[in-house]
């Protein structure tokens, strides 16, 4: 053993105590991280030479797996540590983040996929999964258009959340991690930072746990993903603007028509749509019953046919 990986070896055994006191999943192993974490950075002179040179940040980084309750096994392909900025950082994989939500009880279930042009893909509503047909063994699925990742909620609701791929560069090119980077997940994994990119979009659609919050926050900071996907401290999550225009739509017809939306558009919805509801159901009735010199056309703003 080198004198170097000696060094962050007896940094990374030194944190045992450290580890545990704010160890949020008790299955952990630190004898095992720390192994996986010795690993990880032995497996390449530039890491092991960034990670001796800043070792209080591999310090941080395992401490971090710890705290977040993630697992850097490579078979579970949840985290990694990569040198990033010249420091060693933990990175964790849109697998990892879907796993964290579906070990804290926040989904049941989840799935991420790219949407390629020669596809054919289905949006059959926010809460319902879509329809995505292709052959897993073409070799000529076109470029990639977008992205979604469907999952089913603790209450047996699903909600899918998409992202083009427009809207996942955009956001791609405001990371920190792609900014003056001449390699980097997006050069080398792209289509995995584009899922992540999805799932971080999503998430704010979740059930909210403390240990995925922390992830995500991580990311966005020490991570140096920099990618600001929620607005801070949001008192309720915001409905898609296709859900709002499908509510919109439904109360211009009247009363009976927008109840009988909000009775099909499914829990998860409703809970979206909740501090709009009373608006709508003013608008259904307003719809039902104009006031003088307005025609019932004009309250109802029916589109005109195509």
């Amino acid at each position: 053993m080198t004198n170097a990986l000696q060094l962050v070896s007896d940094d990374i055994y030194s944190v045992r105590d450290s580890f545990v006191s704010v160890q949020s999943d008790r299955d952990l192993n630190f004898e095992r991280e720390a192994g996986f974490a010795i690993q990880a950075i032995s497996r390449n002179d530039y890491t092991l030479k960034t990670a001796a040179n800043a070792r209080q940040s591999v310090i941080d980084a395992v401490t971090n797996i710890a705290a977040i309750g993630i697992s850097l096994n490579p078979a579970k392909k949840q985290a990694y540590l990569v040198p990033r900025d010249n420091r060693i950082c933990l990175d964790i994989s849109y697998m990892g983040l879907m796993d964290l939500a579906m070990a804290t009880g926040s989904i049941k279930w989840a799935q991420a996929a790219l949407v390629h042009e020669n596809d054919t893909f289905i949006l059959n509503g926010y809460d319902k999964p879509p329809t995505h047909n292709y052959s897993p063994f073409s070799t000529n699925r076109g470029g990639i258009v977008g992205v979604y990742v469907v999952v089913k909620t603790a209450d047996g609701e699903y909600l899918t959340h998409t992202m083009d791929i427009a809207s996942a560069y955009a956001i791609r090119d405001r990371s920190q991690a792609w900014i003056s980077k001449k390699s980097g997940p997006w050069k080398t994994d792209e289509g995995e930072m584009i899922k992540k990119t999805c799932v971080k979009q999503a998430y704010k659609y979740w059930p909210k746990t403390e240990r995925l919050e922390q992830a995500i926050h991580y990311l966005n900071t020490d991570g140096g993903e920099g990618i600001q996907t929620a607005p801070e401290a949001p008192q309720t999550p915001q409905p898609p603007a296709a859900l709002l225009e499908e509510a919109k739509l439904a109360a211009s017809m009247g009363v009976a028509p927008y109840e009988a939306f909000w009775a099909n558009t499914g829990k998860a919805n409703r809970k979206l749509l909740a501090e709009h509801h009373d608006k709508f159901k003013a608008d259904a009735r307003r719809a039902e019953n104009p006031p003088p010199g307005v025609t019932d056309v004009e309250a109802r703003e029916v589109p005109e046919a195509a």
